[in-house]
């Protein structure tokens, strides 16, 4: 295995927090500290409900290079030093040879804020170049390829946990996609068994929106290396979902929101799914239920869930 592993102890406590916040502007500040504190606050929320991440857990932390792998990153060292269970971390890094990736960028990070970590080299990107015909969506093939890379690199570095950097828009978006063009009720987990049965995926990041992270890493000053290595796929059904989300947020404040807290609280006899409810079957009871028949009552609907109040 072609490993770069550095020595710092993996439980080593990051730097002094407080020294990396701006002292120049007071209002500022005060806004920083919230916004680290709502970034603890949401992850270790999402971990403690869907029990991600247990005592001796070895967690695979990917990193792309991108913002949202950076933060969740940086806050799982947060929550490291200060969680009530041991665990460790992993940064490991795919190296696609993508032509113009700056292969040093990632090492140095790492490197500097002591955390153990992996590079993997693998040429996937010449065999996606080599596959897809010219102007075909390159994302499919390139993903399939980097998750069984990954999966091999989690067994050899022992790990537990894969973590992933997909946060609150990004499952919406995936619900999105799969309702207008997958004909799906189907979404993105926030905790799953792998495609070969063998790993746990989890995505810490299930709570916080992307506005936090992108406003996260430009505090921290992260070193992003751009997603559009490969050549820029402007019309990637997934932009457009996340354009309309945008749209719909800025039009009806509150509704990013709601839709999250819709994917927490599924009512199948509500649905079409004989899968999930016993349509055929269903007989009068003779007892009453609350939140059964609405049929002949006009469409009523709950008061917006109320955005996240800062402490």
């Amino acid at each position: 295995m072609n490993a770069q592993m550095n020595a710092p102890t993996i439980a080593q406590p990051i730097a002094d927090e407080a020294a990396s916040l701006e002292r120049t502007d007071p209002r500022a500040e005060r806004e920083t500290k919230k916004l680290e504190k709502r970034l603890c606050r949401e992850v270790g929320r999402a971990i403690a409900d869907y029990a991600m991440i247990e005592e001796g857990d070895r967690v695979m932390v990917c990193v792309s290079g991108g913002k949202d792998s950076y933060g969740l990153l940086d806050i799982l060292l947060k929550l490291q030093a200060r969680a009530p269970v041991r665990f460790e971390l992993v940064a490991v890094n795919l190296d696609q040879k993508q032509p113009g990736f700056p292969e040093h960028v990632l090492p140095e990070y790492l490197r500097g804020i002591g955390v153990p970590f992996h590079i993997e080299n693998q040429d996937t990107y010449s065999i996606v170049k080599r596959v897809i015909p010219e102007g075909k969506t390159l994302c499919s093939l390139c993903s399939r390829l980097r998750r069984g890379i990954l999966y091999r690199v989690a067994d050899e570095l022992g790990a537990t946990r894969i973590a992933l950097g997909h946060h609150r828009d990004d499952m919406l978006q995936t619900f999105f996609l799969n309702l207008f063009f997958a004909g799906k009720l189907k979404g993105m987990p926030p905790k799953l068994v792998s495609d070969d049965g063998r790993h746990i995926v989890i995505r810490p990041l299930a709570y916080v929106p992307e506005e936090d992270l992108a406003r996260w890493a430009e505090h921290r000053k992260f070193p992003i290396i751009p997603c559009t290595l490969c050549g820029s796929q402007d019309n990637l059904q997934r932009k457009q979902v996340g354009a309309m989300l945008r749209e719909w947020n800025k039009k009806h404040p509150g509704r990013i929101e709601n839709m999250a807290h819709a994917l927490q609280h599924v009512v199948p006899s509500h649905l079409m799914d004989s899968a999930l409810h016993d349509f055929r079957g269903l007989r009068a009871s003779g007892v009453p239920d609350s939140e059964g028949d609405r049929a002949f009552d006009p469409e009523t609907f709950a008061p917006t869930v109320p955005a996240l109040q800062e402490d």
